[in-house]
């Protein structure tokens, strides 16, 4: 019996845990640009064969954590700063505090983001009936 798999085997880089630019662009939806700004930037940390990167499970895990991280809104200095902290050792308690200051911080401000943009759709709600009720009074006089 033929069976076929829909399984996607490993690259010989995935295997060894380490893994190219073009492996975690493609994982993980990224540009090559964006992982080396994130170079750059001092969050992921590939070794160098040549001019090729070679990205290890722990620039994986970290890339996950950035856009993690970017998508609950932190700038990328505040996702640097949640890697320093865990690469240096003010204890796990002390870790565990300012990753809750943050996001009680970034909660603050998404809740502020909210009730502004729920008083600007109240705003045009109300500009959307005035206009409805001005072009029905002006199509009643029409006619």
């Amino acid at each position: 019996m033929n069976t076929t798999s829909c399984e996607v085997k490993p690259s010989a880089t995935e295997r060894c845990g380490c893994y190219t630019i073009s492996d975690l662009a493609k994982e993980f939806e990224v540009t090559p640009r964006a992982l080396r700004l994130y170079e750059e930037s001092g969050l992921l940390e590939p070794q160098r064969d040549g001019q090729k990167r070679i990205y290890s499970e722990r620039d994986r895990v970290r890339l996950r954590l950035i856009i993690r991280g970017k998508r609950i809104g932190c700038s990328l200095a505040e996702v640097k700063e949640l890697f320093d902290m865990y690469d240096s050792s003010p204890g796990e308690s002390g870790q565990i505090k300012r990753l809750l200051e943050k996001l009680d911080e970034r909660r603050q401000a998404l809740e502020l983001q909210r009730s502004e943009l729920a008083l600007s759709l109240a705003d045009i709600e109300q500009i959307e009936q005035r206009a409805l009720e001005t072009l029905r009074e002006l199509e009643n006089k029409g006619h």
